[in-house]
């Protein structure tokens, strides 16, 4: 038998391999406000254990209470790359530099924000207006920067307007050149929307997925608010991650995080990984 097809075929079959794995081991970050209370304790500790989990992308802000160059050394000795910074609105519509600079500093390639302000309960197109106009220009001056800006949804958006939404409004009044969006999937099913139909709806506007699982029989709302022990373990809660994941493969999601705000989130992010692991 001729040695060169074996060849060829064994190239073949170890390239299909890598490629199938890579799919399969999907790079999963993690957001930290998950182990805020962590970090309040034993900011050495808490990177250490997110080490231990082979998580190596993170997204958060600030350095809790250590310089940057004591923050950056523990960064690099657990092999963790801050992917996102966040980024106040009251910040961005003064001094998107700051912003800027922190995103630099650590190499960050995204600047995120994570809400819009606004008065108690009411929010309303007078709110994504000023929002606009905001993020408008701060996004101008990130894109300049080489940098990338982004919008964490958090519910409230998606109250009635016109033919759609206040979010739809947003979308069809920003361009996608200065602001895009980084989808929690519980705060898209917790005013009653479908975190799938989203991602199909605006498959380019959407960059970075929160991944968050609600407990079934969480009652919802369009004000943002929930209660913490909602967040359940990936998988276990009424989300509907395996198809939001299917999908965001599909579009192209650069990022994931999951996010946990539970109590129990040392105990659930390590299940969660694995049940992410285990989906194809």
């Amino acid at each position: 038998m001729n040695a060169q097809p074996v060849f060829i075929r064994i190239i073949i079959f170890f390239t299909a391999f890598i490629s199938s794995q890579s799919m399969k081991a999907q790079e999963i970050g993690l957001q930290l406000y998950s182990l805020r209370n962590q970090f309040k304790t034993d900011v050495p500790g808490t990177l250490a254990k997110i080490k231990s989990w082979n998580i190596h992308e993170i997204e958060g802000g600030g350095t809790y209470g250590l310089s940057t160059e004591e923050y950056k050394k523990l960064l690099a000795q657990n092999n963790l790359k801050i992917v996102s910074i966040s980024a106040d609105f009251d910040s961005l519509a003064k001094n998107p530099q700051a912003a800027i600079n922190e995103a630099k500093d650590f190499g960050a390639k995204y600047i995120v924000c994570f809400w819009i302000p606004h008065n108690g309960n009411e929010f309303g197109i007078d709110d994504i207006k000023k929002a606009i106009d905001v993020f408008t220009t701060a996004g101008k001056q990130i894109h300049d920067a080489g940098l990338n800006f982004c919008y964490h949804l958090h519910g409230y958006e998606f109250r009635p307007y016109e033919q759609g939404t206040l979010f739809d409004y947003l979308i069809k009044h920003t361009d996608a050149k200065y602001l895009n969006f980084e989808m929690d999937v519980f705060w898209v099913k917790q005013p009653g929307q479908d975190p799938v139909a989203l991602l199909e709806k605006y498959p380019t506007r959407f960059i970075m997925l929160h991944l968050k699982d609600r407990k079934p029989g969480t009652e919802g709302n369009q004000n943002g608010t929930a209660d913490e022990e909602s967040n359940v373990v990936l998988g276990q809660g009424d989300v509907n991650i395996a198809a939001i994941m299917k999908e965001a493969k599909k579009i192209g999601i650069k990022h994931y995080f999951i996010e946990d705000e539970s109590s129990r989130s040392t105990e659930q992010i390590p299940q969660s990984l694995a049940y992410l692991q285990q989906l194809k």
